[in-house]
């Protein structure tokens, strides 16, 4: 009798309400104008004392061609809001953690503990949603010979690739196939005049002021919505 009420007691409470991990002291945040836009605005701020304090910004960055749209990440969704999938032209909204790079760069400015890989012909970014490995970073142990692993080549000849910073949106371990993949900061293109397929690009410099801000110890995180949504979660998941 004293389990069935303990049970009935804890449904009738609210589930506790998500906020930013608390051990979190870095993050990054984009605020798009609504759910259609492709520009954002960005600040990054540093947690000191128990509150958010600015330490750079804002900057203008692009997003996808479509707009936003709630992704997979440490936030809770909205019962049943439209989510990122793959190939939606859509950058994906919400609370992720963020880190690691990849470039065509020897090396670059970066916190000691930050990953950075040089990446080869060899280093693969699986994309394609029947794998195994999607959403996940592979390296070949042979020159790529299918066309299927040259299409999942990070080495391209393309110069806005060349350096980029993960966004966890639906990352390992729980990746959802179809939800979404390759979802980085990097630089943009024709000087910010063109949208992306889903990532978040800026300035080259900005880019590169970021990756040697970003120290993995403080668990840093981004945190991108339109401006509405930011507004109203704002106290409630205790943003910058």
């Amino acid at each position: 009798m004293l389990r069935t009420l303990a049970i009935l007691v804890s449904l009738a409470l609210p589930l506790a309400a998500f906020e930013l991990p608390a051990k979190s002291s870095q993050c990054v945040v984009g605020v798009a104008k609504d759910w259609d836009s492709s520009t954002v605005t960005l600040n990054a701020y540093e947690k000191r004392g128990g509150q958010w304090v600015k330490t750079s910004g804002p900057w203008q960055g692009r997003l996808g061609r479509s707009g936003l749209v709630w992704g997979a990440g440490l936030h809770p969704v909205p019962a049943g809001a439209k989510t990122k999938r793959e190939g939606d032209w859509r950058a994906p909204a919400g609370v992720f953690r963020i880190g690691g790079a990849w470039g065509a760069h020897d090396n670059i400015q970066k916190h000691r503990k930050q990953f950075y890989r040089q990446v080869t012909t060899r280093d693969l970014w699986v994309e394609d949603p029947k794998s195994p490995s999607y959403n996940q970073h592979v390296i070949l142990d042979h020159e790529p010979a299918t066309a299927w692993e040259k299409k999942q080549q990070m080495k391209q000849d393309d110069y806005p690739h060349s350096l980029k910073m993960f966004i966890a949106h639906n990352a390992p371990p729980q990746v959802v196939p179809g939800a979404g993949s390759a979802i980085f900061f990097h630089i943009w293109r024709g000087g910010g005049s063109k949208p992306t397929a889903g990532c978040t690009t800026m300035k080259e410099d900005k880019l590169r002021e970021l990756i040697a801000w970003i120290d993995p110890g403080k668990q840093p995180l981004y945190v991108l919505l339109p401006q509405a949504e930011y507004a109203a979660k704002k106290a409630e998941w205790k943003l910058p």
